[in-house]
């Protein structure tokens, strides 16, 4: 997922809101038991991206593509800068996550 500063559209038809995410594609059940941290690390390496820490229901590839996402919800904002993440730290492998 790449960050994104975004300036609001004024949409009443919307309640003046937009997505905070990406969304899920996968499951964490589906995630854990599907994908594998070979693929994954590599991945991440061709982006430049340190993982301090995460578990495989965390990694980008079970969630939607953010392009899409914002592309999808252009009438509510614009996109005034996008960051693209060199370092990630998330919930611990075995650590419940927030959500």
């Amino acid at each position: 997922m790449i960050p994104t500063v975004k300036k609001p559209i004024i949409n009443a038809k919307s309640l003046h809101s937009a997505s905070h995410g990406a969304g899920r594609v996968m499951s964490r059940k589906r995630a854990m038991q599907s994908l594998e941290w070979g693929p994954v690390n590599k991945q991440l390496k061709e982006k430049k991206i340190t993982l301090m820490s995460a578990g495989l229901d965390e990694v980008p590839m079970v969630y939607k593509d953010i392009h899409q996402v914002m592309a999808a919800q252009s009438d509510l904002v614009e996109t005034l800068i996008r960051f693209e993440p060199r370092i990630v730290k998330m919930a611990p492998h075995g650590e419940r996550p927030e959500d």
